[in-house]
């Protein structure tokens, strides 16, 4: 078992997944940064910086399973540099006329920050994919259920007649703004880093920009234009999307939480074989998955929040924001990309129960038609008259609603029969349509991959 629940044979897919275990274990994180070391050999090559055979040699060794990784934690610890016991680990494979071309003229924050561009785009992409996944999901099921009438509810408490339809359709909307801002973001965020001693790039003189081009190049990612060191805001932003994505699916999770309640009774997660939800009473069905979803949320919002506190740094280079990134963006990934997970699993096999809805909009009675008995009341009395009206029925008097009316002479029975005539849900269905269309059109236009 690791140190931390993340890394734990029992718990770790609570906290990540297998793919983005490829992404962030630490031989993944090594072969990445030795990717970068190679990728700027190449780079200095082409521009007669270092010997073409070198850069070779270089690329050709850069492979964290050559590397003896316990003289890597060895020179790590006793240097107290961040890259320099990588750095000896590599030398130590390369034949002694090729070392002095290893690592010329960067920094640490050239390795991370460019492994930083590479993780983004990683992410960015698992995180595209999944959620254009679960956005046809929620599209299938609001169509499913466009009509489908159940209480709508305002503080927790029921108030008048929507769809399932409307509700699923907020929810497939929400995730159709996460996937603009993706889109939006990633010529921000999918850049590399050379900056150098303190973001001069001095060490190559002439050579400096063609340099720092070359080497993005050679890693697929987009040249900065400007060496961005203390400037976090990439991170941030980054961290923060995917942390609004991750409150969204707490959304979802905690209106499946709400209402798979047995007083209500309107939803119920997918019933997975073997699981267990409680050893003491076992009549449970603990909705765990979206309970799991909130969770996850709180601590990718915590960790976001780190990310921004990077954005005040100081000066030329700041190890105190810098290096806190080093444990939030990894953690703030791993999170998005379970809770994505979890969020597909759950919606896929989202039982709805249209009966337990109909029942419960019967079991609220007329106070349910309040809001169109407001509208059509207000149109005989004024609207602050008729609010004041049915205030004093409703809450101060207890009455019934028809009767109460017809007794004070606002109304009569036939009228409100017709106000309160069946749900007003015809616009609900409009916008579950306009969603739906909204969105086919923006599938048909934007690549399967994260563009």
């Amino acid at each position: 078992m690791g140190t931390r629940l993340s890394s734990s044979t029992l718990y770790a897919h609570l906290w990540g997944t297998p793919e983005l275990a490829g992404v962030f274990d630490e031989r993944a994180m090594l072969q990445s940064w030795l990717d970068i070391l190679a990728a700027l050999a190449r780079a200095q090559a082409a521009l007669g910086i270092v010997p073409g055979a070198a850069a070779e040699e270089i690329t050709a060794a850069a492979k964290v399973d050559a590397l003896d990784l316990d003289h890597v934690a060895e020179q790590t610890r006793l240097t107290s540099h961040s890259t320099l016991g990588l750095i000896r680990g590599l030398l130590n494979v390369l034949p002694a006329d090729v070392r002095e071309h290893v690592y010329v003229g960067a920094t640490v924050q050239d390795v991370t920050d460019t492994w930083f561009g590479l993780v983004m785009r990683e992410v960015g992409g698992i995180a595209w994919r999944d959620l254009r996944a679960l956005e046809a999901a929620l599209l299938d099921l609001a169509r499913r259920h466009r009509t489908t009438v159940m209480a709508g509810r305002t503080h927790g408490q029921p108030g008048a007649p929507i769809t399932f339809g409307l509700k699923v359709a907020s929810w497939a909307d929400e995730v159709r703004r996460h996937l603009q801002r993706l889109c939006e973001g990633r010529d921000r965020w999918v850049v590399g880093q050379l900056g150098g001693a303190v973001g001069a790039l001095a060490f190559f003189g002439a050579d400096a920009l063609e340099l720092r081009a070359r080497f993005c190049a050679e890693l697929g990612l987009a040249d900065p234009g400007i060496s961005w060191l203390t400037a976090r805001d990439r991170i941030a932003e980054f961290g923060t999307t995917l942390a609004l994505i991750c409150g969204t699916l707490a959304r979802i999770g905690t209106e499946v939480y709400e209402l798979a309640r047995p007083e209500i009774g309107e939803l119920a997660e997918p019933a997975s074989s073997g699981a267990v939800s409680s050893i003491t009473m076992p009549h449970k069905r603990n909705p765990e998955a979206s309970e799991h979803l909130d969770t996850l949320a709180r601590l990718a919002r915590s960790s976001a929040a780190v990310l921004v506190e990077g954005m005040v740094a100081g000066h030329e280079r700041d190890g105190r924001a810098w290096k806190a990134e080093w444990i939030a963006l990894p953690e703030v990934c791993q999170l998005t990309g379970v809770a994505l997970r979890i969020a597909l699993g759950l919606v896929d096999g989202l039982e709805v129960r249209p009966e337990a809805m109909a029942a419960n909009v019967t079991r609220f009675g007329p106070g349910l038609a309040s809001e169109r008995v407001l509208a059509g009341l207000s149109a005989r009395i004024g609207k602050h008259r008729a609010q004041q009206a049915l205030h004093e029925l409703l809450r101060e008097d207890g009455a019934e609603l028809a009767a109460g009316l017809v007794n004070r002479g606002l109304a009569t029975a036939e009228q409100v029969r017709t106000w309160a005539g069946g749900p007003a849900v015809d616009a609900a269905a409009q916008m579950v349509d306009a969603v739906a269309a909204r969105a086919a059109t923006a599938r048909a236009a934007e690549p399967r991959e994260w563009p």
